[in-house]
């Protein structure tokens, strides 16, 4: 599927002269606007004022309806679990120390609950297959997840801590949902977090936890 397909705009929807209240019709009319200002631009060069001038729209309406550039960019890609803004909430909600066991337990929910995997996965296919989706989303991941965890964990080589980290979730990713290898595809997610954690941990440049032993039964 082309980027074409999967991202089509007809531009005489925002010709209306005049600012555009919250008809029912506005919240598509930004998301497609969105899409092709991502795509042709690319995630950075796009402001959320652009997109509402374009759009033909009150600022405020693209903060009411989708929060952030984050949320719109996720809605513009049909994500119901957009990883960008998981992993900016996991950053700012608990200690850094955590954050990878938490952020492993927040992708494989994500992935595995039926109204956010296949969007998830419709993302990853068109990203393989797509040059313009590809870069679309390596741009978005690089500023939005490598960059801000890069941020957070600071000192030397942090970005590339943080890419070594975001690389071992994708291994994941595709070895689990795309080629589904086994025994990886049949694994409990609770046996994954345990497997994964470490590795995780020590891309990221922090101290492996000892496992704790399996309970014993009486």
């Amino acid at each position: 599927m082309s980027s074409q397909q999967l991202f089509s705009t007809e531009r005489n929807e925002v010709s209306q002269r005049g600012r555009r209240p919250g008809k029912p019709d506005t919240r598509q009319v930004i998301l497609t606007v969105a899409r092709r200002r991502f795509l042709e631009h690319g995630y950075h060069a796009v402001t959320m004022r652009s997109i509402a001038a374009e759009a033909d729209v009150d600022l405020a309406l693209l903060g009411y309806y989708f929060g952030s550039k984050k949320g719109l960019f996720g809605a513009a890609l049909a994500l119901s679990a957009n990883p960008a803004e998981l992993a900016a909430q996991l950053l700012s909600e608990g200690d850094l120390d955590t954050f990878p066991e938490r952020a492993l337990r927040q992708l494989i929910a994500a992935w595995e609950a039926p109204e956010s995997s296949g969007p998830l996965l419709a993302m990853f296919k068109n990203a393989a297959q797509d040059d313009a989706v590809a870069a679309l989303v390596k741009e978005a991941l690089e500023g939005e997840i490598v960059g801000r965890l890069a941020e957070v964990l600071g000192g030397r080589h942090a970005r590339k801590r943080a890419g070594t980290f975001a690389a071992v979730l994708a291994g994941l990713i595709s070895t689990r949902y795309l080629f589904r290898l086994e025994p990886i595809s049949s694994m409990d997610p609770e046996e994954l977090i345990r497997l994964f954690s470490p590795q995780l941990r020590l891309a990221m440049g922090m101290p492996v936890r000892r496992p704790l032993p399996p309970p014993h039964h009486l």
